[in-house]
């Protein structure tokens, strides 16, 4: 039987007494679905997937993407699975949501533990729902009016045009070929739940338009202040076998930096998305 057990009251659950192997069609995931929109962050322990295993069970949760807009998949077998190798750049010690630099960000994203360091390489989450409504009522009703600009060059531009040419993935039926930033409002109204967050993370979010530089940049280190405040997040150690599902459009996440130059390897599929609505 399957037993959810919150980690917080608003953010994440550790998922037991299912296999997620079992978890093949979209009306065995409907469950998991709801859970996930609920606690936004759902933990599976000592799971034993494949990477067709791992790709089995996200498309039962959605539609799988490619693996990234710019960084080809896995192989050619497995396009979709994202591998974050530590000692080849795969590290993101920042708060960010998946590919906000996209005008169709995925849904979510399901992790998987591959190889791991003997100490150290926990994940963070934190709850963009609180983070908003940990904001003062005037500056939520600012916020609420507010567009910000997403960017990847900084990550992945070089990445683009020095080691692949200029030819990305295939992400929302076009070919990328470059990274232009794009906009998003700073408060989402998540598609199923109705709820509001705050949708701006340090990782890709470098401006608020229609403000003063001075102004975007204050406003923004109050957003950032709030997304990254502990009582919101939520923390995982890995272990041998676990899998981890987020609410793309309700979360951020931080890869702690923790393990020197011991090997960490991460397999990640994340799933399509929808265009963000604002207020």
């Amino acid at each position: 039987m399957t037993h959810f057990e919150p980690l917080t009251p608003t953010l994440g659950a550790r998922v037991t007494g299912l296999d997620l192997n079992d978890v093949t069609s979209a009306e065995v995931a409907a469950p998991l679905r709801t859970a996930l929109v609920e606690h936004k962050v759902l933990v599976f322990p000592g799971q034993s997937l494949t990477p067709a295993a791992h790709r089995g069970f996200a498309a039962a949760l959605g539609e799988p993407t490619a693996a990234h807009p710019v960084v080809p998949g896995l192989d050619a077998e497995h396009p979709e699975i994202y591998v974050l190798d530590a000692g080849d750049g795969g590290k993101a010690p920042v708060w960010h949501t998946d590919v906000t630099f996209m005008a169709r960000p995925p849904l979510g994203s399901v992790l998987r533990a591959v190889t791991l360091p003997p100490t150290g390489g926990d994940t963070c989450w934190t709850d963009l729902e609180a983070a908003y409504l940990s904001l003062s009522e005037p500056v939520r009703g600012l916020a609420d009016k507010l567009t910000a600009l997403h960017d990847g060059r900084k990550d992945f531009e070089e990445y683009l045009h020095e080691r692949l040419g200029g030819e990305g993935n295939t992400w929302e039926g076009r070919r990328v070929r470059s990274l232009e930033p794009v906009t998003h409002p700073v408060v989402r109204v998540h598609p199923e739940s109705g709820r509001r967050s705050l949708f701006v993370n340090p990782g890709f979010t470098t401006r608020l338009l229609g403000l003063t530089e001075v102004e975007s940049r204050a406003l923004l280190d109050v957003f950032f202040a709030a997304v990254g405040r502990p009582e919101f997040t939520v923390r995982h150690r890995w272990s041998e076998g676990d899998v981890v599902v987020w609410d793309n459009r309700s979360t951020a996440h931080y890869a702690v930096d923790d393990y020197g130059d011991q090997r960490r390897v991460m397999h990640r599929i994340t799933l399509r998305g929808d265009v963000p609505v604002g207020v």
